[in-house]
């Protein structure tokens, strides 16, 4: 994809101004890094604002795309903790920074959607406009990098997530959330 291609570049310039230009430039590779102020159109804000959006009476049914990809899922602000933590090291490096377990889109439906107390099969359906021609089916990281050399390891993983993004979507539509 164009975003790949983009990612590869930068990824490649980063080293290219560290080994060539003895510049301090580290890349973090940082997979998907979650949270409820993550854009609508994301695949995690899109199930866990349509949870909030059913429960409030505002919406009657979910489209999505394929549910089996898998990703690498972690909490947003624990990733800004490893970028500080990777400015703060006397040598430059390139880090993978994620959780190192993958879960599909379908997981974190089922996740999301038990958590409210919904039956996601009631609610969700798939459109093939969604489906991306291109998708790859699993990203995952190995940040053991990042743990042995910066000490940074994600302390909230997937199962944690899900709770944290549906309650906050919930309060943003003015229910009460499930708060577990």
């Amino acid at each position: 994809s164009p975003y790949a291609c983009a990612k590869a570049y930068a990824y490649w310039m980063t080293v290219d101004y560290r080994d060539g230009h003895g510049m301090f430039a580290t890349n973090g590779v940082l997979f998907n890094h979650e949270s409820p102020r993550r854009g609508a159109t994301f695949v995690t804000r899109k199930v866990t604002r349509a949870v909030a959006a059913i429960l409030a009476g505002r919406q009657d049914k979910l489209y999505l795309g394929n549910l089996d990809p898998s990703r690498d899922w972690g909490y947003a602000p624990e990733y800004v903790e490893a970028i500080w933590l990777l400015l703060q090291q006397d040598k430059a490096g390139d880090y993978v920074i994620g959780t190192g377990e993958t879960h599909t889109v379908r997981e974190f439906v089922e996740g999301a959607f038990s958590y409210a107390g919904l039956d996601w099969q009631a609610y969700v359906g798939i459109d093939p406009r969604y489906i991306r021609p291109t998708e790859v089916e699993m990203l995952k990281a190995d940040p053991s990098k990042a743990r042995t050399d910066i000490g940074w390891e994600a302390r909230i993983k997937f199962h944690e997530l899900i709770p944290i993004m549906v309650d906050a979507d919930m309060a943003a539509a003015g229910l009460e959330p499930v708060g577990k």
